[in-house]
């Protein structure tokens, strides 16, 4: 497949898990930048990440990455750092441990290792939280050391499936800026996300797969402007203090509603304009205004993004 050694290509692939549909007859190429792949979940999203990690084989069609075959997975692992959306660690594991150890499986030696483990773990944040077992970690820490892990090997794809799960905003803001710096550096960046603004305006590229299928491909831009009016996002910020934080929110104009969560540890927004709630909560978040843990999409509205997107722009893509 000559001229194609900068691209990740699926070309007729289909995947079932016995009568169940994985993916059907994908055809598609991926090329430098940021790509994001959405949709429902159980649209597939996750198969084709796996199938482009080489851990899952199709059943039908042919991959590659980067010209190399998905059936040679050792080669594949060092060319490709992948980041799921399970929590899943040894026993006992501190956080280090889990970065260098998986470099020496590499066959990396003992202070390149060390090294690399060291740079990556700084990058993401966790130095002083490194030599922690991560069972002790937050929800955002245990993401953020899978990321860690995902770029110690210098990789040049990145396959990231939700990772932005679970951050705070702090925390997001560093990881989408680390997207942005890979992407930059001229490797292949590929994420899912729920969080629709920040596909809109992270991607060079979305993809959105419906049903084991791509239904569409391209930018995305104006999608959620275009639904604001008739559907606000929402969002649960997970905080130890809920109702000093739905107040300072309620009192923005675009914050249509806020309500404190029936657990008590957190508040679930309504907000009219996603660009002005994330910046006002970034704000806040570095002011010390506000104890921020989670922000997490409440929405159950996704899938109605979704189906407006497939009944819109999608319709022509079939």
């Amino acid at each position: 497949m000559s001229g194609r050694a900068d691209r990740i290509v699926f070309a007729g692939v289909s995947k079932f898990y016995g009568e169940v549909l994985g993916v059907n007859r994908i055809d598609l190429e991926i090329g430098p930048g940021i790509t994001s792949l959405v949709g429902p979940n159980g649209s597939g999203k996750s198969t084709l990440m796996n199938l482009m990690a080489g851990l899952l084989a199709p059943d039908e069609g042919r991959i590659e990455v980067l010209g190399l075959g998905a059936d040679r997975p050792e080669e594949l692992g060092r060319l490709l750092g992948y980041c799921t959306q399970f929590d899943s660690y040894p026993r006992g594991i501190t956080g280090w441990d889990f970065v260098y150890l998986y470099l020496r499986l590499h066959g990396l030696g003992r202070a390149e290792a060390a090294e690399r483990a060291r740079a990556a773990i700084e990058r993401v944040g966790l130095t002083a939280a490194a030599p922690r077992r991560i069972a002790a970690y937050s929800k955002g820490m245990k993401q953020r050391i899978k990321l860690a892990q995902a770029i110690a090997h210098a990789p040049r794809v990145l396959v990231l499936d939700e990772p932005l799960n679970g951050l705070d905003p702090l925390a997001r803001a560093e990881a989408l800026d680390l997207f942005r710096a890979e992407a930059a550096a001229g490797k292949h960046v590929i994420l899912s996300s729920h969080v629709l603004h920040e596909v809109d305006e992270l991607s060079d590229r979305v993809v959105l797969v419906h049903g084991g299928y791509v239904v569409a491909e391209g930018a995305i831009e104006g999608v959620r402007d275009e639904m604001a009016a008739e559907r606000p996002l929402q969002v649960l910020v997970r905080c130890p203090e809920p109702g000093r934080l739905a107040a300072r929110l309620f009192a923005e104009d675009h914050v249509v509603e806020a309500q404190i969560d029936p657990d008590r540890r957190g508040v679930r927004i309504r907000t009219e304009n996603a660009e002005r709630f994330y910046l006002l909560l970034n704000r806040l978040a570095a002011e010390g205004a506000v104890e921020v843990e989670q922000v997490l999409p409440a929405d159950d509205d996704v899938q109605s993004v979704y189906r407006y997107l497939i009944g819109g722009q999608a319709q022509g893509a079939s």
